[in-house]
């Protein structure tokens, strides 16, 4: 099975042994962060620096001015974080390929905070009037727009043969916020459904659409969870305790709306990056196959999005059920080329299991997987890696 490692420019750019490193683990492509969300990350072997703080959502290249000229929502270039030079992701590409590594970059869309606080129109707002800055609206025109032409521009970068486009559809609730507090009522992912649905403008036009009164439907979220906080939560999961919490009427209205709003979204993005890009570049999307959830991996048709894309990254780390619960609704759909790419996390500290690699790996082939995903050859430790290296080389 093919294999790709994830890693950002900053992993790259002043350490002169990590293009040697990163293919020695036995992969032979590296999935490269070109546009990104704010983070702190660990560098375990870099020569010059350990964390690395990036304060806000940044691309990693230099954003063409002719593109943004003129509007009101465009990205921002990265601050003092990232590796000195224009472009730390061509710089990075290039010494990756050197090594022999292909490299296809990694566009992380609507997942945003900086976006949320200059701009709070865009922003997702619940049922409670409440906005969610990292949560982009991607209902809203201006939104969708903006997503569409930043995919272009992030995507298809000098060096890169594919891409791969992560939170391309909602996003909500849930969210690595500095300094949480949110904890003390546990939300499973039928309530975290309910907090992450909107009711901006647009979207009460869409439930409208939908034959619902946004009003109304906004009651009835906050009744379903009145329960919720009075006693500290609920691990209430999947579609049917939607249904349960909500009522099926309201559910399906809602879930048509977002649905149809994920797959304008997606079709605009992938006609615009195909549109910008050569012959032969590979485009999938970060997925999972419910289409009711939000996050780095959205909520997704299976079909549709593999009538639409080259393939998907589904995320496949916590044990067989979990493989099986994501693979198993793509592997029905998959046309003659299409890429089902297994994403396993190798950062023990992080949940993953290096040391298993190989068995799951093997695993997921035989639910459908044609690629592997590694998260997240920067991030792991020396022993992790040496775990991977052994790991693949099983795999042959």
């Amino acid at each position: 099975m093919r294999a790709s490692a994830f890693l950002y420019p900053w992993d790259v750019v002043g350490d002169k042994e990590a293009a040697a490193r990163t293919a020695a683990l036995g992969v032979r492509q590296v999935t490269l962060a070109s546009a990104y969300h704010s983070t702190r990350a660990v560098t375990p072997r870099h020569p010059v620096h350990r964390i690395v703080t990036a304060e806000h959502a940044a691309v990693l290249y230099p954003p063409d001015a002719g593109r943004w000229e003129g509007r009101a929502l465009r990205p921002h270039p990265a601050g003092d974080w990232a590796p000195a030079g224009e472009d730390p992701f061509g710089q990075a590409a290039e010494t990756l390929a050197g090594a022999g590594l292909e490299v296809h970059s990694w566009v992380v869309l609507a997942h945003n905070s900086r976006l949320g606080a200059e701009h709070p129109d865009t922003c997702v707002v619940n049922a409670y009037g409440d906005r969610y800055p990292w949560a982009p609206c991607i209902a809203r025109p201006a939104v969708r727009e903006y997503l569409t032409a930043l995919a272009a521009e992030a995507a298809v970068r000098p060096g890169a043969a594919g891409t791969e486009l992560e939170s391309c559809g909602w996003y909500g609730f849930a969210h690595l916020h500095a300094h949480d507090k949110v904890g003390g009522v546990v939300l499973g992912d039928a309530t975290q459904y309910l907090m992450s649905l909107c009711f901006c403008a647009d979207c009460r036009d869409g439930y409208a659409g939908q034959g619902w009164d946004a009003r109304e439907l906004a009651a009835h979220v906050r009744r379903a969870l009145e329960p919720v906080w009075a006693v500290g939560g609920s691990e209430a999961t999947g579609w049917a305790a939607v249904e349960r919490l909500l009522g099926s009427g309201p559910a399906a209205a809602t879930l048509a709306w977002r649905v149809q709003a994920a797959r304008a979204l997606q079709e605009a993005t992938v006609r615009a990056v195909r549109a910008a890009a050569p012959p032969g570049f590979r485009v999938l999307l970060h997925a999972d196959p419910a289409p009711y959830r939000c996050g780095a991996n959205a909520g997704v048709d299976a079909g549709h999005v593999l009538g639409l894309a080259d393939g998907v990254v589904l995320p496949c780390t916590g044990g067989a059920a979990a493989r099986e619960a994501v693979l198993g609704p793509f592997a029905p759909h998959r046309r003659e080329g299409a890429v089902l790419a297994a994403n396993l996390t190798v950062v023990s500290g992080m949940g993953g299991s290096p040391g298993t690699l190989a068995a799951d790996a093997a695993h997921a082939a035989s639910l459908g997987a044609t690629e592997l995903r590694l998260y997240h050859a920067g991030l792991a430790s020396d022993t992790d890696l040496r775990a991977v290296t052994e790991q693949l080389a099983e795999l042959g």
